[in-house]
């Protein structure tokens, strides 16, 4: 497998990391966070400007030629600087949505917005009784004449307060836990009917509790086959957690330096912490946890492409791994930093909780290694 980047790619990261660099240092995100919209609508629209939203769209619906990699790209660096615009939920899984199930009509009219930055999109799939079964939707979509009406609720919509338009999974045949009978609509978060409850989460997001009553949508808010959307939902999710692990490798990157720093400047008994050889040990641990996670997300990147079975082992993998050395880079880097490692001024804790998240979120190690096993 060739691992070297192309040199459109990594024009794509010295772009994203020179904005970032310039506006969005950490004590800027501390402020955007605590507002009360909790992001920055211009710096989305700067985004859609330097072609960031476009990049993993094929020239064909207007974007820039990319994929999977760009994707892994621009998360990384979204992950070094805790970036909390919504990149995954927007262009990852709505954009992938629209792009391997959605019909021409619908990519043409939806598309442009995301890649222009005028639509912002959320992901609702989630119910409290499901843990991390797709299938397991309470969510209902029953037949009305041409189209649909949508009842039911949906747990911590990641992205949903900034959102004009929802992805929702909804059961439109079978039983509660049946893979087949899943169908995929697409919602205009302000359709009569929805209704959130948005609040921050841990790692400084938005989130939404939404409920639908008697929601109505037309036929071509469709995507897909009625009935068959499991199939298309786990091949969207397994992109969204390459793209996830990505981001984690970023964060993973920034506790290793922070850290390497702190033990050569932090001193004790007269000498620099970093001197002490078990602490040194700690620090290899760290790297290699981190390294090791890198390899994890280059390989689910390339193999995303792939049949079901081996893209979902590739993803799986990933998701197992980047969950246990996110926790332990975490760990580490507060304990090596001591009591000032959770502290809201340092950059450490928030790192942390980020990483948290992304192990919970479309599953965590013991679900995916139950997955991989079954995918084995």
């Amino acid at each position: 497998m060739d691992f070297s980047f192309t040199e459109e790619q990594t024009l794509l990261r010295n772009t994203v990391q020179s904005l970032l660099a310039d506006k969005y240092d950490f004590d800027t995100r501390r402020k955007v966070v605590k507002t009360a919209e909790g992001w920055r609508p211009e710096m989305w629209a700067q985004f859609a400007e330097l072609g960031l939203l476009a990049a993993p769209f094929s020239e064909e619906l207007g974007g820039l030629g990319g994929g999977a990699i760009e994707n892994m790209i621009i998360m990384e660096e979204f992950g070094r600087h805790l970036v909390v615009e919504p990149y995954l939920e927007t262009v990852v899984i709505a954009g992938g949505f629209l792009r391997e199930g959605g019909s021409k009509e619908q990519q043409e009219a939806l598309i442009p917005g995301i890649i222009g930055g005028e639509t912002v999109w959320a992901f609702a799939y989630a119910e409290p009784q499901g843990r991390y079964n797709l299938a397991d939707l309470t969510t209902t979509a029953k037949k009305d004449g041409s189209g649909y009406t949508i009842n039911g609720y949906k747990a911590v919509v990641l992205g949903a307060p900034w959102a004009q338009k929802l992805i929702v999974t909804a059961r439109t045949s079978g039983a509660q836990r049946d893979r087949d009978g899943i169908s995929v609509f697409i919602v205009d978060k302000s359709a009569a009917g929805v209704s959130t409850r948005d609040y921050p989460t841990v790692d400084g997001r938005r989130a939404s509790e939404i409920t639908f009553e008697n929601v109505k949508v037309g036929a071509d808010a469709l995507i897909g086959t009625e009935g068959k959307g499991l199939p298309l939902i786990e091949k969207i999710t397994d992109e969204a957690i390459a793209a996830l692990s990505a981001e984690a490798t970023g964060c993973m990157k920034e506790l290793n330096t922070a850290t390497v720093e702190y033990c050569k400047t932090r001193k004790q008994f007269g000498v620099p912490i970093g001197k002490f050889q078990v602490l040194q040990h700690r620090m290899v641990d760290m790297f290699m946890a981190y390294e090791q996670s890198v390899s994890m997300t280059y390989m689910v990147n390339l193999k995303l492409g792939e049949g079901d079975a081996e893209r979902t082992k590739a993803a799986a993998g990933a998701k197992v791994q980047i969950g246990k050395a996110g926790r332990f880079v975490g760990q580490q880097a507060v304990q090596l930093h001591g009591g000032m490692g959770m502290t809201d001024e340092l950059n450490v804790g928030h790192y942390f909780k980020r990483l948290t998240m992304i192990d919970t979120q479309f599953g965590n190690v013991d679900y995916q290694l139950k997955r991989y096993s079954e995918a084995a």
